[in-house]
């Protein structure tokens, strides 16, 4: 068995675009008709360019190639161009290729992939999903309302949810760390005030703050949320700064969780070993596919550290995700985005019940793609998947998150 034909669709999901603007899904296909699909996560580049790395990717190092030879085709886009370090447009191209050759293992082998992993670990994939306006919410006020973050938390505590997370400490800046305003802190303890009083000691608090502030100003915010104990701090600071981030861990009594833009063990090596963080967050469409992560997690489990696989993409990767989730023993629980069009696009084959995923034992991926569907919303735009401001952080008037990657408006 070969791997020999590759078509690269990028499906946009409808506003308000949960999961982000576009999905680069990619759907690879055998010499004996096997067909596997894979899910790349956002790039630093526009989907039509990442297309064509995709593409390369494919041709120069897999096509041709056995899809069992996981560890080999790794190594050849890994050592791509002299390299042999971590490349995050390089290494997100192969992860979702990657994922697609597990799907293709497990369809031949008529077995789930967890199965090729090591075997079903965890029966149940505890869940947690981010807390996203309710209909009767006006969506521009609901970012910096702490009233409507603990109704929409009380919501999915009803639905079976034992975690949430939400994100309101600041703006989503290019610049780089920064020290949050007063009025950032007070919000951040506003929301958490309001969530912890909504849903007792039912769910679990996760604060994000994807990266956005100095070491200081983390220390300062963490301090803070201490009293409604969060399960995690997530990205306290630009994830690069590993010994920074160390010392936010050390001073700070909340554990700290990154990983979502980190691809390799390469990258999240430094992190366990400095002890940054006690929670590691892999996008598998990223991180180096299923195998690679495989490894991350192996590593983790020397340092007593979890695993919580993150998405912000769509259900193809979110499949990805169960797979490897359930087949981990240092598994903490795992993001999900339920929207009717995530549903639709694997037809129901994966969802969340009472709180937790069921990991599938239908062969591959456990999946079936509704293709025409995928195909029926192309993305026509030409921003990224998730965009960062320009503008620094508001000492003046405040600031807000809109979650996500809301309606386009490229």
């Amino acid at each position: 068995m070969k791997l020999m034909d590759l078509d690269v669709i990028v499906t946009a999901p409808p506003a308000p675009g949960w999961g982000g603007r576009y999905w680069m899904l990619v759907k690879v296909t055998t010499d004996t008709g096997i067909v596997g699909w894979g899910e790349c996560y956002a790039a630093s580049v526009g989907p039509r360019a990442m297309t064509a790395v995709i593409e390369d990717v494919f041709a120069r190092h897999m096509q041709g190639e056995n899809p069992e030879n996981i560890e080999l085709m790794f190594r050849r886009a890994y050592s791509s161009g002299f390299t042999q370090r971590p490349d995050l447009t390089v290494i997100g191209a192969f992860s979702g290729l990657e994922i697609a050759c597990w799907d293709i293992l497990g369809k031949a082998r008529e077995r789930p992939v967890h199965a090729l992993l090591g075997g079903r670990m965890n029966d149940r994939v505890r869940a947690y999903t981010y807390l996203y306006p309710l209909p009767a919410h006006d969506p521009a006020q609901f970012w910096t309302s702490p009233e409507m973050a603990a109704q929409a938390a009380a919501d999915c505590v009803a639905r079976g949810y034992t975690a949430v997370k939400f994100d309101p400490a600041g703006p989503y800046t290019m610049r780089g760390g920064h020290m949050p305003g007063m009025r950032d802190i007070s919000q951040s303890v506003a929301f958490c005030k309001a969530i912890r009083a909504a849903v007792g000691d039912r769910a679990d608090l996760l604060f994000g703050t994807h990266g956005q502030f100095s070491s200081a100003g983390a220390i300062r915010l963490g301090q803070a949320l201490e009293p409604y104990a969060p399960l995690w701090f997530e990205e306290p600071i630009p994830p690069d700064a590993v010994e920074e981030m160390a010392k936010v861990a050390r001073a700070v009594r909340i554990p700290i969780a990154t990983g979502e833009r980190l691809t390799t063990k390469a990258e999240f090596a430094p992190v366990l070993r400095s002890g940054a963080a006690t929670i590691l967050q892999p996008a598998l469409g990223r991180s180096g596919g299923i195998w690679e992560t495989k490894k991350i997690a192996a590593m983790a489990e020397v340092y007593n550290a979890q695993m919580a696989p993150h998405l912000y993409a769509g259900p193809i990767e979110w499949a990805a995700n169960i797979q490897f989730a359930a087949s981990i023993p240092n598994l903490l629980m795992a993001e999900t985005i339920e929207t009717p069009f995530h549903d639709a696009l694997i037809k129901g084959t994966i969802r969340v019940e009472e709180g937790y995923v069921t990991p599938p034992q239908t062969p591959g991926l456990g999946i079936e793609v509704d293709e025409e569907l995928a195909r029926a919303n192309p993305y026509t735009g030409d921003g990224l998947h998730l965009q960062m401001q320009d503008a620094p952080c508001d000492y003046t008037h405040g600031n807000a998150f809109e979650g996500g990657a809301p309606a386009p408006r490229d």
